[in-house]
């Protein structure tokens, strides 16, 4: 059973930054691919960056790409979100993914994010 800790969340001015991270626990050598979604209050869950385990290729919205960075620490298991330049709009509960090559995939519990105007 694979859990998925997250990190790093908190209240930060805009233009100021946050570095996230998931940790990962139990059986991961099924991964494909780990990634950042978040949801704003009244909207939707959005996709907002992921990579893959072993290759490292990266994918971003469009609405956060030149500002948010995702990376992985393959050794610690731990996938991580750098946002620079944060906006109010980036205001959200930001959840942790992990797609595995087989089976269903695996949500962590959510890190509130508030960017302040």
């Amino acid at each position: 059973q694979v859990q998925l800790v997250e990190s790093g969340g908190g209240l930060v001015q805009a233009g100021g930054s946050l570095r996230l991270s998931c940790a990962t626990s139990g059986r991961t050598f099924n991964t494909y691919s780990m990634g950042w979604f978040r949801q704003a209050p009244g909207k939707e869950r959005e996709f907002v960056a992921t990579i893959t385990w072993s290759v490292g290729s990266r994918s971003y919205a469009d609405s956060v790409k030149g500002r948010f960075t995702i990376s992985r620490d393959s050794a610690k298991n731990t996938v991580y979100l750098q946002m620079n330049s944060l906006k109010p709009e980036d205001t959200a509960v930001y959840y942790c993914n992990l797609s595995p090559r087989t089976g269903l995939e695996v949500w962590g519990q959510g890190t509130l994010v508030t960017v302040s105007s």
